[in-house]
């Protein structure tokens, strides 16, 4: 879960509906990247593997709030990070390629345990078995597709862990949102209006995220969507 706290409750967002709204970024981006569909495709289920371990909201009982995918229980974490891997492989090798290397470089800059070391010794190897089939592109391709997908998966975890319309929230990434050389910065036009600047996007859309808020006992309160319309 996306875990945003509130006065009186907490805000929730399972985890791939956030990617599939990382997904409507990428979509609407200027220049796209290339695969264009297979990378697009990795975006928006990057994180698949945690349908099935949002289907209910876990407590976590030292902090009293819900886990979040940063303090999540590292073993069926990354069992599930590769079962989801595998997935999206079956349908994309290169997407797949890309939601590896994604998992792989959090767990590299993050990870603590001998779970998460084998988890990124597995990944590694199944990269290079992937790029052995992609073309001399495809691979020249690979990291700035990555830097993509962690730019929209930014995005999106921007606009869920935030109330909307606050000035001076931090992008969930220190180097903020950061593409081919370029930053973009975020501003609240209101608080379901939002722009940036330089503009990436080829048009303004809209970003719908399903959403549930429950109380500091964990006791159902209401449930909807986030609504954000992106400017120009």
């Amino acid at each position: 879960m996306i875990v945003r706290e509130r006065t009186g409750s907490f805000l929730l967002v399972r985890q791939h509906d956030h990617a599939l709204a990382a997904g409507v970024f990428a979509g609407h981006w200027t220049e796209g990247p290339r695969p264009y569909e297979s990378a697009l495709y990795a975006v928006a289920n990057h994180d698949v593997a945690w349908r099935e371990l949002d289907r209910e909201v876990h407590w976590n009982e030292e902090t009293g709030r819900p886990h979040a995918f940063s303090d999540y229980p590292v073993e069926p974490k990354v069992a599930a990070y590769g079962a989801g891997v595998d997935l999206v492989e079956a349908t994309d090798p290169y997407a797949a390629c890309l939601c590896s290397m994604h998992y792989e470089k959090l767990l590299r800059q993050f990870g603590r345990t001998e779970a998460e070391a084998r988890f990124v010794e597995a990944e590694a190897r199944r990269q290079e078995t992937l790029r052995a089939g992609m073309s001399e592109e495809e691979v020249r391709n690979l990291d700035r597709n990555l830097d993509f997908l962690r730019l929209c998966d930014g995005l999106s975890l921007f606009v869920c862990l935030n109330e909307p319309g606050e000035e001076g929230q931090p992008p969930p990434y220190p180097e903020g949102f950061r593409f081919d050389g370029t930053t973009f910065v975020p501003a609240w036009e209101d608080g379901h209006t939002l722009r940036f600047e330089p503009n990436p996007f080829a048009g303004p859309f809209e970003v719908v995220i399903p959403y549930e808020e429950i109380d500091k006992k964990g006791r159902p309160l209401e449930s909807g969507d986030l609504r954000f319309h992106i400017v120009r």
